[in-house]
């Protein structure tokens, strides 16, 4: 088993959790602290990793004291359950709105099998709750202290998701945002390119509140983003430049797929090509990794975008009804 462990500095590290099997996909962060602390865990699939990783740094599972999961989507979240099986010591620590999906996971295992079809199993199987005396939540601007030099502030940032912290960290000047502001493809960067996209998933896509998170991170003036997917940039400023293009094009296109009435794949397609073209992607063996991620990452955002829209006029309809 290949292990990645990346030294980010600061006493921070991440470790690959090879989502979907692939490398470069979910990141779990460890803060290498006083008091240990996990954020992230990516789906259950990822926990030798982790176990491989905590080793490589001298650290067991049992010293760990938090793991904090930004949103409880099951590429985020999944594993905590089965995590925290092994970290007898920790607490999950989670937002308001996300606490009721961990203690009882029906609910996110119903829509994800939704999304994912017969793949479900073998991307995220099992799926455990987590006991209600060993969840903690923490609201809109708390503050977490994991050693005398580092406290972490949870930051209320819904758009990708109701559910959603960002939680930033004063020692490294760094935001860990989940997929509140987009998703990063370290593969481009062997094409030296920077691509960050979006991420319109359903079912509480609201684009509004995506860009409001948005410029909330970004009046903090983060020197770091720490992408869920995946990694760290050192260049927030274009992740901004990025996303305010990316998201009212993914609308515009959406709107006309949607009163079309294209079906989700076709929106899918239109995405992935309009994403391929303006990056000019040739999409070679050496970049398979990259196109399967867009083109899954399409899928998934074109899905969230139709059930948008779809919602908005269930609204206008019942507020004209009225």
């Amino acid at each position: 088993m290949t292990v990645r462990c990346e030294d980010l500095g600061h006493n921070l590290y991440v470790i690959d959790g090879y989502d979907l099997g692939l490398p470069n996909r979910t990141g779990v962060y460890i803060f290498n602290e006083e008091r240990i602390t996990i954020l992230e865990t990516g789906p259950s699939m990822s926990l030798p990793y982790i176990k491989q990783g905590m080793k490589e740094l001298g650290r067991t599972l049992d010293e760990v004291d938090y793991i904090i999961v930004t949103h409880v989507h099951l590429d985020h979240a999944g594993g905590a359950g089965l995590l925290l099986t092994e970290c007898p010591n920790a607490k999950v620590i989670i937002h308001p709105r996300g606490a009721r999906h961990l203690i009882d996971p029906s609910r996110l295992i119903k829509g994800a099998k939704a999304v994912y079809k017969e793949k479900f199993e073998e991307l995220f199987e099992p799926v455990l709750p987590i006991p209600k005396d060993r969840v903690v939540v923490l609201e809109d601007n708390s503050t977490l202290t994991i050693s005398s030099e580092r406290t972490l502030t949870f930051l209320d940032t819904p758009g990708h998701a109701a559910h959603h912290y960002s939680i930033y960290d004063r020692e490294s000047e760094g935001v860990f945002t989940g997929d509140t502001i987009g998703i990063q493809y370290p593969d481009a960067k062997k094409m030296n390119k920077d691509i960050y996209i979006p991420s319109t998933s359903p079912n509480q896509f609201d684009p509004d509140a995506m860009l409001s998170s948005l410029e909330r991170i970004m009046a903090l003036e983060p020197k770091r983003i720490y992408f869920g997917h995946y990694g760290m940039c050192e260049d927030p400023k274009e992740v901004e430049k990025q996303i305010k293009m990316w998201l009212p094009r993914f609308l515009s296109i959406g709107k006309v797929s949607f009163d079309q009435h294209h079906t989700e794949e076709r929106l899918s397609e239109t995405l992935f090509n309009e994403i391929s073209e303006h990056y000019q992607l040739d999409h070679s063996e050496d970049l398979s990794n990259l196109t399967a991620f867009l083109k899954m990452d399409a899928s998934v955002s074109s899905m969230g975008i139709i059930h948008y829209f779809a919602q908005q006029e269930k609204a206008k309809n019942s507020a004209a009804e009225k």
